[in-house]
């Protein structure tokens, strides 16, 4: 056997069953096995990979065994020569394989080789190449100093931006994603140090194998993509916490006397403070956008306070508690009414402005009429705040939209894709984008089969970038059943990150696709379009929660000698409003491939059901939720609220 490729998989079925497909259809004149290591997922990748990859060797984890462990256990029972690490997120090109055996037979003195990384943006990947990260690496790397010169060979040494990424190069450390090993040197130098959970343990095996003697080689000539790259969780506390975690546990292990008390305590002070200034990234990017919200609302409200008292209604003067309750009133139920609208998950939805203030606004008239008259203000003046509070974060937004050079695709209904595939499996890819209610508008196709006589074919793949101009296409979809990933990847590289790239393999259902490497992996399926997986939905559905909550509590005194449980209805009531239960939801047990909620006070059919009826409910209601359902339900089953 010349090579056992090795994939740790956890909670990534979508990504692993590309990676598997992608694997199997490489072109190569000798043998190879391939292992999955499952760290206990419950997202269905066991079932997925038995069923349609059976000739793979799958050995399904009772636990989480972090990235190290895990591929040992592949490692001890792999008979290849050579010993792949490859990453889930991943697609291979169909010579890949080939071509880095062939340089490795050709090159006894390698030890292990990492090729070429692009992300699903077609942009190159600075972790393909890296150096060890002695304390003045680390310490350029830290202080930014690498970003700001990133082709100088004395500031980037950790990426290796001075190296040509076109070109063969000896490197010091090569990625985990793609790992190529001679099973030889495994066996000398050991296999992967199980100290490391994760990160940190492709930088001991690199320093390992070179400290015995053996190169580790940047191949260039042929390359993968990577979906999700090295930067991925680089905003979570977690993420910073265990690979500078890792960095210590290398630097404890390699280096010795005062240059690893200086790595380590220089690395020790790194957490915290990439954990600080984390925190405080995520903190300000979640407040900006309301903190201005509240400033120009605030700032219009005084402004017509002002023309009214002087202008207006001249002689009228309003209280000091009408800036300091009645104004910071208004803009709380402003800017939650536009939060729940779904107003903050992004910054160009500008349709979410009117229909967000203009709820905010009725509620605010509806409580005008509870007031005392002492904090009551003028209607005229609520309505005009509400028009200066669209109008002005519009402009905000418009503003915000021009600086980033997005102004003009914050205006596109659609998103223009171009199908790279057959006109039968271009329907089929249709198909799939049309269930799953997405806002796109197929242009045409492209491809360079012969007997495709389509007229929605806009010509062959050479003629994209053309195509791509003309009809201001936005997204490509590749399909690998009519297209080879190497002509697919030439493509990417051609055109860049101009636009977002998707891909689907032969027979699957599942088009992924990721905006760059600092975002996860995305993808468009059938099998998880569920309104519990938005945001919106998710809020809604919380909100539902809370509000039915209060009523049922403040009513009680009437309303609890209809519940046959009265003890358990208050046990509920107090259960969903600390967000321990949801009223309604799936049936007997939480199902892994669906959305997330809390276990639920009344079941959307009961319990004796089969359980494929249940499982079909369950996937029902996830994918077509409505606060309506819940709230009829509710008074459905009312004298069931105690169970």
């Amino acid at each position: 056997m010349q090579l056992s490729v090795i994939i740790v998989n956890y909670n990534v079925k979508y990504f692993l069953a590309q990676a598997l497909q992608s694997v199997y259809q490489s072109k190569c004149n000798f043998q190879f096995e391939v292992f999955v290591v499952d760290n206990h997922s419950v997202d269905g990748s066991i079932e997925m990979v038995s069923e349609q990859f059976p000739q793979t060797h799958l050995i399904a984890s009772k636990q989480n065994l972090g990235f190290s462990k895990a591929n040992n256990l592949a490692i001890k029972q792999a008979k290849g020569q050579y010993i792949l690490l490859l990453n889930p997120d991943t697609i291979v090109k169909e010579d890949t394989f080939q071509k880095v055996i062939d340089f490795m037979e050709d090159h006894p003195e390698a030890g292990a080789l990492g090729i070429k990384m692009m992300d699903g943006n077609g942009q190159f990947l600075p972790e393909s190449k890296r150096g060890f990260p002695t304390p003045y690496v680390a310490f350029c790397k830290m202080s930014g100093l690498s970003k700001l010169f990133p082709r100088s060979k004395r500031f980037n040494q950790y990426h290796l931006g001075y190296l040509d990424k076109n070109e063969i190069h000896e490197v010091d450390v090569l990625s985990g994603a793609f790992m190529l090993l001679r099973k030889s040197v495994i066996d000398k130098v050991g296999a992967l140090d199980e100290d490391y959970f994760m990160y940190g343990e492709d930088i001991d095996l690199s320093f390992r194998i070179n400290q015995a003697g053996y190169k580790n080689y940047y191949f260039p000539h042929t390359e993968i993509i990577h979906f999700k790259g090295e930067s991925t969780k680089k905003g979570s506390y977690n993420y910073v916490r265990m690979f500078y975690n890792a960095m210590i546990i290398f630097t404890q292990k390699h280096f010795t006397g005062s240059k690893a008390k200086y790595l380590t305590t220089l690395l020790s002070l790194a957490i915290y403070a990439r954990a600080s200034l984390s925190f405080i990234r995520r903190t300000v990017e979640k407040i900006a956008w309301p903190v201005v919200d509240a400033g120009l609302i605030f700032s219009a409200m005084l402004g017509i306070k002002y023309l009214w008292e002087h202008e207006i209604k001249a002689g009228i003067q309003y209280p000091n508690t009408y800036i300091f309750i009645n104004i910071p009133l208004y803009i709380i139920i402003w800017l939650t009414s536009f939060f729940f609208s779904g107003g903050y998950d992004s910054a160009t939805k500008l349709k979410k402005i009117i229909p967000g203030i203009g709820i905010g606004s009725i509620i605010i008239l509806a409580i005008y009429a509870l007031l005392p008259l002492s904090l009551r203000s003028s209607r005229a003046m609520i309505l005009l705040g509400a028009i200066a509070a669209i109008v002005l974060m519009l402009a905000a937004r418009l503003i915000f939209l021009a600086a980033n050079g997005k102004l003009k695709s914050a205006f596109q209904q659609k998103s223009n894709v171009l199908v790279v595939a057959s006109d039968r499996e271009s329907k089929r890819i249709i198909d799939i984008i049309s269930a799953a209610d997405l806002r796109k508008n197929v242009v045409g196709i492209a491809n360079n089969l012969k007997e495709n006589t389509s007229s929605n074919n806009l010509g062959d793949i050479n003629d994209i970038p053309e195509i791509v101009k003309i009809h201001k296409i936005n997204e490509i979809i590749f399909s690998l059943k009519d297209i080879s990933s190497n002509e697919a990847m030439k493509i990417m590289s051609t055109l860049g990150g101009k636009i977002e790239y998707r891909i689907i393999s032969e027979g699957s259902d599942t088009i992924i696709g990721s905006n760059s490497k600092h975002s996860s992996g995305d993808l468009y399926t059938l099998d998880i379009n569920f309104n519990l997986n938005q945001p919106h939905y998710k809020r809604v559905k919380r909100l539902v929660d809370l509000l039915l909550s209060v009523f049922l509590l403040l009513s009680s005194p009437l309303s609890i000698w209809a519940i046959q449980s009265k003890l358990g209805f208050l046990k509920n009531i107090i259960a969903v409003l600390f967000g321990q239960k949801t009223w309604v939801g799936y049936t007997h047990h939480q199902e892994n491939e669906l959305p997330k909620i809390r276990s639920a006070v009344l079941p959307i059919i009961p319990h004796h059901q089969s359980a494929a009826i249940q499982h079909k409910a369950n996937v029902t209601y996830a994918k077509s939720y409505t606060w309506s359902e819940d709230v009829i339900m509710i008074f459905k089953h009312f004298r069931s609220l105690g169970q």
